[in-house]
């Protein structure tokens, strides 16, 4: 029973490490700074950024998106790359 449990925890113990050295390499590669896009809209809800106070950001694939509020900081999480593309051609067409 000792050697099933020491098993157990050995085997814990090195996913734990090599899940460490995952993240540990991920934020080597976060070391470039993300460009910022600039969207007045909040790509969520589509309201003006800053009305609501100030700015809330998410960064998503090396880029800082701005939002109206902290609750559209989950919704974007949920569906980045949809609400990504939305500020992105925001930002396109004010320009």
């Amino acid at each position: 029973m000792k050697r099933i449990t020491a098993l157990i925890l050995g085997i814990t113990l090195l996913g734990v490490g090599f899940a460490c050295a995952q993240d540990s390499s991920q934020l080597e590669q976060s070391s470039v700074q993300p460009i910022t896009v600039g969207n007045k809209h909040c790509p969520v809800t589509g309201e003006e950024v800053g009305k609501m106070g100030p700015p809330i950001t998410f960064t998503y694939n090396g880029k800082v998106y701005n939002l109206c509020c902290p609750g559209c900081k989950n919704a974007f999480g949920n569906n980045p790359e949809k609400f990504s593309k939305i500020a992105d051609d925001d930002v396109k067409i004010t320009k």
